[in-house]
Parts: C-alpha cells; structure tokens; sequence
C-alpha cells in the first residue's frame, strides 16, 4: 500500500510530544512490512536538520493559495532513517513557520490550515495518488474536509482518509473566517452537522470536522476509544463519536525498538538486553546493569550514593499529567525512604516558574533532583536507572513512558485511564493471571491515590526482593513495539476502499 502522513510532528525532527513518535515509529513499521511511506511536515526553522539526510529542493514553485492571494512555496525533500521526507516551507509575509516553535502562536489556526490546503495541492499538482492519507490531531484536521469538498471536484481521488486522535483536549476552535482564507465557504459548515463547535454556535471545530469527513478515525488506545465516547472525555465531541462509531477504532500506540532498547542504546553507561531473558543470571546482569547506571546517575546530578529505591519520571509538565500530584509523590518519596529524580519540560511560563520554586524547596536535598529541560540523553538514562517510574496522569490517551520503562526493566506506577489502563496491571489487584501483572496502580488521581500504589511499590523493592524481581521478570516480557499494532493500521487502510464513506460527502449528521 501507498500512505502518506501529513502531520505537525515527527520525531526526532520536530517533536512536542507523543504524536511525533507514533508518526515516526509507526512509519518506520509500515515500511518493514514493504509498504511505501511518506510523510508531509512543515519545513520549521527549528527543526532538528542534522538528522536529515540528502536535504534538497523538490520544487521551487509550488503555488497555494489563501483568500485571494497566491502564495508561491518550496517543497524540499529529505530522508530520514529510511523515510521519504517532504518540507513544505512556504514564502509567505507572515513567515508561518519561522517561529522559532511549532505551537504556540495566536494564528496558529492559519497557520496549520493553510499548510493542509497546501499539503492536498502538493499531492494533486504532482499526481500522487496515496491508498491512505493518514492525518493527525486538530492540526492537519481540515485535510479530510478540503478533500471531500475541494480536491474531489478536482478529479483528485485517493483512497481514503484517516484521522487519528492522539488527545482530545485540544481542538482547534476557530471562527468560519479561517476556512474561508483557505477557499472553503467557511459560514457552510457553521451547522451542527458539519463542522458546529458544539459548545459555542458562531465558531466552527477543525477536530469535528475531521471526526465527521474522514473515512475512519483512530484513537491511541482501545480504553481511550471507550472514554472519548462519555462526556467526562470527550471534551465536548463525544456524541459526534457516538454518531460515527462505526468507523472508530482504538489501537494501542507501540514504541520504536531501536530507538528504546537498552541493549544498544548510546546514552548508556552500561547496555544490557531485556529481549527474551529465560536465566536467572540474565536477570541478575540487568539488574547489575541498571545499578551501574543508577551510579552514574546520582553521581551526574549530585545524589547521595546509598542503598535506596530510585523513583523517576520524564513528562511534559502540562495539567493533563497531574502536576501537583507529580510534586506529591516526590515529597512522598523522600518521607518514606526513596529517592526522586524528575525531568520536566513545560512550555508555560508559569509552570516552569512553579517548579522552580519546587526545586527551590529541594535544593538542599542531596536525595532528589529536579530538571526542567529537554535532554534525550538524560531521559534515556533516567529509565535506565531508575527502579521504578511514576506516571499520575489525570488523563492519558495511550503514553509511551509505561511501555519505555517495561522495556528497560524499570517497574511502572500508573493511573488507571486510556493506554495505561491497557498496559500495566497491578500486581496486587488485578483480575489478570498473576504472571501477566508488570506494576502498580490507583484509581483516583489524588494524593490517597498516590500514596497507596507508591507505598507498596516503595514497601515492595525494600522488603520483598523476589517480588520484585517476579515485576521485572513479567514487565520485560510485554511487547509493546510497533510490529503488533501496525497491522491493525494496515486493517483501517484496507476498509477505506470498501467504506460506504469514500469519495462521498459527509455522511449523517450529528
């Protein structure tokens, strides 16, 4: 099959989150099972070039178009780990995307709808004909609606489209203006079956509308699909979920194997191999391994060098992964014995000056360590090194952190909601057989929460070393690499020639 990704992120060139990951990590799969790939982004000027190979220009004269004006564009090429590459860098006065970010500016709705008009001319103007246009979150949302309402009319037709929600929170709520700058009759969608925000009558919602004109939507996790449905999770949207239920699916985002694998990774002082571990002296070298590791650790961010649990935690620090409830259980594991490193990156000014007061607070403290940063390298050796990871979120669609840390051995802590509801289960609690549980988890995202699942972690590791070697044991034998889940990608591309929706309008109405 032919699928092309159009999308705002793609690791490791331009990153903010998860949604970089799973384009990349489930491109590179797609490929390994002989598909062709490709993958449309925004050329940023932040983007991470030095990962790019045979960077050139494509085509110099692109032209698209907003409200009455030609824009010209140029579309460069590149390869990335295998991955055909395209960059659309566009030459326009408001210099879209020479911001020095990817979000974060107040046209950011002009911005990614005038890159998915010129994403779609792009594909028409140069006879690419894709099985699956494959788009993701509110950014590239507008795609699956200007290909229905514009392209189509065109004679442009592709197979079909699919929409990936990899977190509802985020919208893209803008005013029936924004379409019209893009060619589209922007005051037509202003109808509840279309693309009508659901809570505000005069603003129009790009992620409805994508719900709505796409040919099959995904969502991150089996459990994500379930409580985007409800009103507590939908954020508004969920009776359009409802309405297009048939043709939702929820699978479980995987992790790149290469990239997270402690047996080869670079940042490591010492490798060691998790994959198909059988001996107790296997066992043993991975543990010797990650003390070696937890070595170098407190000895790079000036932690006391004693015979303590190491709890860690790499996030971004946004209210969606339980900030207050991240400081708790730092303050909580000091109290009962540990040791706390987290490393945050928070793109809001006021959550950056917080925990730098909490760092403040810490600072005398030679059992903790707080960084608010981006450092892969850091990151990579914290889950090396850390014996177990905890991850509170109020909400979590999928999450990858869970499924890195089973992969270096590093026990998870997790709330139970969306993908970490389907890949940790408490060794305590669950109704799952005893050696399919891999780590702890609470129900309720509150202080009670955390001190119960963190307790008995922490009691566990310091009382009870062959259940806690049974943990490891049974979290490294989970597999949550892309070569599972790429196939139920591979299954959502193949309706597409056969959905009653394709090559048809929007379907029922909401």
């Amino acid at each position: 099959m032919y699928i092309i990704h159009i999308s705002s992120e793609l690791a490791p060139i331009a990153k903010v989150g998860g949604l970089a990951d799973v384009v990349y990590g489930l491109s590179q799969e797609l490929v390994r099972l002989g598909h062709t790939v490709e993958i449309i982004l925004p050329k940023y000027d932040c983007l991470h070039h030095d990962h790019l190979k045979d960077l050139k220009v494509e085509c110099r004269d692109m032209w698209s178009f907003e409200g009455p004006h030609r824009i010209n564009n140029t579309i460069w090429s590149a390869c990335l780990a295998g991955l055909k590459i395209y960059l659309i860098e566009p030459h326009h006065p408001q210099h879209f995307f020479d911001r020095g970010v990817i979000y974060g500016c107040p046209d950011d709705i002009d911005r990614f709808a005038y890159f998915s008009r010129t994403a779609l001319e792009f594909l028409f103007k140069t006879n690419k004909y894709p099985d699956a246009i494959h788009v993701h979150d509110w950014p590239t949302a507008l795609v699956p609606v200007l290909y229905k309402d514009m392209y189509q009319a065109l004679g442009f037709q592709v197979g079909g489209s699919v929409m990936t929600i990899h977190n509802m929170e985020h919208q893209g709520k803008c005013s029936p203006r924004n379409l019209s700058m893009i060619g589209l009759k922007g005051e037509s969608y202003l109808t509840a079956d279309k693309m009508q925000d659901p809570d505000s009558w005069d603003h129009l919602n790009l992620l409805k509308g994508s719900l709505v004109y796409a040919d099959q939507i995904t969502t991150v996790s089996p459990t994500y699909m379930k409580e985007i449905q409800t009103p507590e999770g939908g954020w508004g949207l969920h009776e359009t979920l409802m309405r297009y239920k048939h043709k939702l699916s929820g699978i479980l985002n995987g992790i790149d194997e290469h990239f997270w694998n402690p047996a080869t990774d670079p940042y490591l002082i010492q490798r060691y191999s998790t994959h198909d571990v059988k001996t107790d002296q296997q066992l043993e070298h991975i543990l010797r391994s990650k003390q070696n590791n937890k070595q170098h650790l407190r000895s790079h961010l000036r932690l006391k060098e004693e015979d303590k649990p190491l709890v860690g935690i790499v996030t971004r620090l946004v209210p969606q992964k339980g900030p207050e409830l991240i400081k708790h259980a730092a303050l909580y594991t000091l109290e009962k014995g540990g040791q706390f490193v987290l490393l945050g990156s928070a793109s809001n000014p006021h959550v950056t000056a917080e925990f730098v007061q909490f760092k403040h607070i810490l600072k005398r403290s030679d059992q903790a360590a707080i960084i608010i940063d981006n450092d892969e390298t850091l990151a990579h050796l914290i889950f090396a090194a850390a014996d177990m990871f905890i991850i509170p979120s109020i909400f979590e669609p999928c999450g990858l952190t869970q499924m890195i840390a089973l992969r270096y051995a590093t026990v998870p802590i997790v709330r139970v909601t969306g993908g970490l509801a389907d890949t940790i289960d408490d060794i305590d609690t669950s109704q799952r057989p005893l050696h399919e549980r891999n780590g702890f988890t609470f129900e309720h995202p509150d202080t009670q929460g955390i001190d119960w699942a963190l307790g008995r972690a922490l009691t566990c590791y310091q009382t009870d070393p062959v259940k806690w070697k049974t943990l490891i044991q049974q979290g490294i034998k989970r597999d949550y690499t892309w070569k599972h889940t790429a196939q139920d990608y591979v299954k959502v591309y193949e309706k597409l020639g056969t959905s009653p929706l394709s090559h048809s309008g929007a379907g029922e109405a909401v």
